[in-house]
Order: C-alpha cells, then structure tokens, then sequence
C-alpha cells in the first residue's frame, strides 16, 4: 500500500483525483447514514465531498492521505498533526475511510498502521481519535488496533455523542 498527500493545486482540488474520492465516499453509504455527513448518503456528489475535503484541510495542521493498492484507490486517511485545544498533545485521525467493496481485507488495518507510524516518525508520542458512539463496527476494529477509551464527548462540528480513543507510539 502507497500513502499519498492529497494536496490543492494552486488553491483547488484535482478533478481526477477528486471523482475518485468521491467514488470512495459513495462505497461507504452505511457509515454516512450513521454520520449524518451529506444530506443523501445514497447520492454523495463530487460537490460535497469537495467541500467536505476542503473543510478538513481548512485546519492549519491537517493532512489528507490517499492509500493507493495496484494503483487504484482503497482509502483515505485525514489527520490533524495538532489538536486546536490546548490541553490535547496528541495528533488525531480524523477520518480513516476504506473502499466498502474491499473491507474485511487489512486495508484499514494496514492504513491505520501507515498513520500511526508517520506520526512515530514524527516523534508522537500517541495518536487519538473519535468513534460515534452509534457505530460499534468501528469501535471494535479501534479497539482491536490498540486503541482505548479515554472519554466520552461530543464532536466539534456537528455535536454528535463519541467515544474518544487513544493509542500511544511508543
């Protein structure tokens, strides 16, 4: 598996690359239902996920990594290297996004070990992120990764109950 930044070029984001995203969102329809992300998870359009994208990326230390198998495109990774709180001194993921067609396979456990040695690399001493609480498929393969609950919250945005999950690096 490649890790790729996805970056804007002169401001926007690349239209080939986009519509692939796009088309990974749409495999995803079930966990778009739970998220409550796009007003129709059964017609996630470029739009959105564009806007989507650039809100991630609107964060000054985020990041949004492509994984790439055989060329083509089975995930997407967005991470905030700093929280905007300042008693957090861990990076998080914000979003680890498989192609639904290829789950079950090791691409979000081979994905989630790629993030977190990046942050390694980088010095981190732990890695956090956020469940929703009405998703318990992806509490269980955060917690099969190593990740424990530290608390329950709210999401920033959109004011949704989560769990809070930390994994140290070291």
């Amino acid at each position: 598996m490649i890790l790729e930044t996805f970056t804007p070029a002169d401001g926007a984001l690349p239209g080939p690359v986009l519509a692939e995203v796009a088309a990974l969102y749409a495999t995803n329809r079930a966990f778009f239902e739970l998220s409550g992300d796009f007003p129709d998870p059964a017609r996630i359009t470029v739009e959105q996920v564009a806007r989507a994208l650039a809100d991630e990326l609107a964060e000054e230390s985020s990041e949004v990594l492509l994984a790439r198998s055989g060329g083509r495109l089975v995930g997407l990774a967005a991470t905030l290297a700093h929280h905007p709180s300042d008693d957090d001194p861990d990076p998080w993921i914000g979003l680890l996004l498989v192609d639904a067609t290829v789950h079950r396979q090791g691409y979000g456990r081979r994905l989630a070990g790629l993030v977190e040695e990046r942050f390694r690399a980088a010095g981190r001493e732990a890695v956090r992120l956020a469940v929703l609480e009405n998703n318990p498929r992806a509490l269980a393969f955060w917690t099969a990764q190593g990740y424990v609950e530290i608390r329950r919250a709210e999401d920033r945005t959109l004011h949704r109950p989560c769990v809070v999950l930390r994994k140290p690096l070291r």
